[in-house]
């Protein structure tokens, strides 16, 4: 069962993980322009992890067994190292906006996880339907020619990012039951250091480690590697981790309407990136589908 918690710290938590991981898109994009995705990410939640135990220890929380460590190792791999990592990897490839309306489709997943792990019952024609409207706008966006004046997204694209949005969805609803540390900013610094040092060896592996060269990075990568590290993760994904314990994952990962929104908006004022009547009509598909399987959903939860 969900914790009890002050309704002004969960309104709080929501605004966090709704405005600024809309915004975090943009900021990845900017930091992968010199620095390679998955070694930027890595350090990325390495730091911001790092500190985080650091902090939580100082407070009290106690130190962490062989198995709050399996938990966070779990989840950290499933929610950053897959999840976050689709998202950096195609972000060389494709808008900061048109990866987050793809990631959109997270809420669509989660409630299906739920379902095949038995804490949702079957879903209804109304899930169903939403399911259908969010993948149709997910169609739209990766269908060959210039529809509505807009270019398709690489299906390839596009699937990465359906794996790494199902990877999350596994591990959201997965940490609402697992044994975790008591301590949230304890359990959230765990899954930063390991999900981190996943994306790190992802990095070793592709071939990004040995290319990277520190003096190449720019202050305006380093800046937006900063900001991903503050408010991102000491901020974003602390909230978005509390609110799993004291929420439902289906409403937690409402944030997917937002996020599009904020990231779309934020891409074409800040970076110039293409905004068509073929983006819009696509993100209005997906959100319409995400809160028709959300709000049909809602009574059926455990």
């Amino acid at each position: 069962m969900p914790e009890a918690a002050p309704r002004s710290r969960v309104i709080a938590a929501f605004a966090a993980v709704y405005l600024i991981w809309g915004s975090t898109y943009l900021a990845i994009r900017v930091a992968i322009e010199t620095i390679p995705p998955f070694v930027m990410a890595g350090v990325r939640f390495i730091i911001a992890g790092t500190l985080l135990f650091a902090w939580a220890r100082a407070r009290g929380a106690p130190a962490p067994g062989r198995r709050h460590w399996a938990a966070a190792t779990f989840i950290g791999v499933l929610l950053l190292t897959l999840g976050n990592g689709a998202v950096v990897w195609s972000e060389q490839r494709v808008a900061s906006g048109l990866t987050a309306l793809l990631v959109a489709m997270v809420p669509v997943w989660t409630v299906l996880v739920e379902w095949v792990g038995g804490t949702r019952e079957r879903p209804g024609l109304g899930t169903v339907a939403g399911l259908l409207i969010g993948l149709g706008g997910v169609a739209l966006l990766v269908a060959p020619g210039q529809l509505a004046g807009g270019s398709r997204v690489d299906p390839l694209i596009a699937l990465v990012l359906t794996g790494g949005s199902i990877s999350w969805s596994i591990g959201s609803v997965y940490s609402h039951r697992a044994g975790l540390p008591r301590s949230p900013q304890l359990a959230t610094a765990m899954e930063m250091l390991a999900g981190g040092a996943g994306l790190l060896v992802a990095g070793l592996l592709s071939g990004e480690l040995a290319a990277f060269h520190p003096a190449a990075v720019t202050g305006r990568s380093a800046l937006a590697v900063l900001y991903l590290i503050v408010f991102g993760s000491l901020i974003g994904f602390s909230a978005f981790v509390w609110l799993l314990r004291v929420s439902t994952p289906a409403r937690v990962s409402t944030y997917a309407y937002v996020n599009p929104a904020v990231a779309v908006l934020v891409g074409w004022a800040f970076a110039r990136e293409e905004l068509t009547a073929r983006t819009l009509l696509a993100a209005a598909i997906i959100v319409a589908g995400v809160v028709l399987i959300t709000s049909t959903g809602r009574s059926t939860e455990h």
